[in-house]
């Protein structure tokens, strides 16, 4: 079992741990060290027993409020789930045929007025030819 040196609250200490373990514990060391250096900031220097004690609490409290968002996360991802899973249950809707007009409808007259015109210039020129 390796022992390794972590440094919390500027105070060095040996502790053993699991094979391969060892990055996690530096990891949560360096959590801890976090708030023992903010303690030792605001508050001055402590007896290290109630340095480790109140920087663990406040680790604690953090943890305790991210384990209450995920607590709540989880619930409203079940309930998207059930919204989605009713969703996927429901039938098909037939499909509807929606015709949009493609050209304007004064468009439409425009070009009817305009060959109107030419029907009747046309006729015109068939009387003189005629």
């Amino acid at each position: 079992m390796p022992q390794i040196e972590i440094f919390i609250g500027g105070r060095t200490f040996e502790v053993a741990c699991q094979e391969g373990e060892e990055h996690f514990l530096h990891s949560a060391a360096a959590m801890l060290d976090a708030e023992a250096s903010t303690l030792a900031e605001q508050i001055g220097r402590l007896p290290e027993a109630r340095m480790l004690l109140m920087a663990g609490l406040l680790l604690a409290d953090k943890t305790a409020g991210l384990e209450e968002k995920l607590n709540q996360a989880q619930v409203e991802m079940i309930e998207l789930r059930a919204d989605l899973d009713r969703a996927k249950s429901k039938p098909t809707p037939e499909p509807q045929r929606v015709e949009v007009p493609v050209v304007p409808a004064d468009v439409i007259d425009t070009l009817a007025e305009v060959a109107a015109r030419a029907e009747a210039l046309a006729d015109q020129v068939d009387e003189k030819l005629g």
